[in-house]
């Protein structure tokens, strides 16, 4: 476990859907005390905002201990992001393969003005510690989820706003398998079921089908890969785990 130093307070991105879940679950087993932040910013798959206050709702009752370290949960409208940004999702246009081998999922800039809003909220709340789900191992190849690049931003982050900040990202070197198992390491088959029952993924904002792994239209990118992982997952866990 990363010594935390005096500052033992942490803000989670946390957009609703696994993987932030996942990351939150990873902050309260380690942090005195977590706060949560979200955005809008014109994305299709808005509903996974929503999801986010039965996750939390979830999370407090399956552990109290979790429930006395959960602060603030902020939302933050940064509409201009999806303005300058034409892709697949902030229009409804086609999931498919763009320039240079990125899918047209790619929002430009997306994480890198995420975890600046995030820094910057952090500072007024008098927190270091930075906590987000981006990882190179199970990803759509989107560059602003690379471990380089979250190094970089931290170090200019630090050097911007003067202040220590550490950026966590607990799942970069995990795939959505390992992801699975973390999650009923930190919080047993409950939170593994919380994240099945209540997370959002799917890039369509599909909610209608139910599969093993949870709701989605179950072909879109994030789709195949959350059940491509639960697949895995469910292959080597416990019975009682599945």
């Amino acid at each position: 476990m990363t010594e935390l130093g005096q500052n033992n307070a942490a803000l989670v991105l946390f957009s609703g859907g696994q993987d932030s879940a996942t990351c939150l679950a990873w902050a309260l087993a380690r942090f005195t005390r977590v706060e949560t932040i979200g955005f809008s910013y014109g994305q299709r798959h808005a509903v996974e905002l929503d999801s986010r206050a039965k996750l939390i709702d979830g999370m407090m009752a399956l552990r109290p201990e979790w429930a006395s370290k959960l602060g603030e949960n902020h939302t933050l409208d940064v509409p201009t992001l999806g303005d300058i940004s034409e892709t697949a999702l902030t229009r409804d246009t086609a999931i498919e393969m763009g320039e240079g081998g990125l899918p047209n999922t790619f929002v430009p800039g997306r994480n890198l003005v995420f975890l600046t809003f995030a820094a910057a909220l952090a500072y007024r709340r008098g927190v270091t510690h930075i906590v987000g789900g981006m990882c190179e191992t199970d990803f759509s190849g989107y560059p602003d989820c690379r471990d380089e690049t979250i190094k970089a931003l931290n170090v200019a982050l630090n050097l911007g706003m003067a202040r220590p900040f550490e950026l966590h990202t607990p799942l970069m070197w995990r795939d959505k398998a390992d992801t699975w198992a973390l999650a009923e390491e930190l919080g047993g088959k409950g939170l593994v079921d919380l994240i099945v029952e209540h997370s959002h993924t799917c890039y369509l904002g599909e909610r209608g089908a139910r599969h093993d792994w949870g709701y989605g239209c179950g072909e879109c990118p994030a789709c195949s890969l959350r059940a491509k992982g639960w697949a895995a997952y469910a292959a080597h866990a416990v019975p009682e785990a599945r």
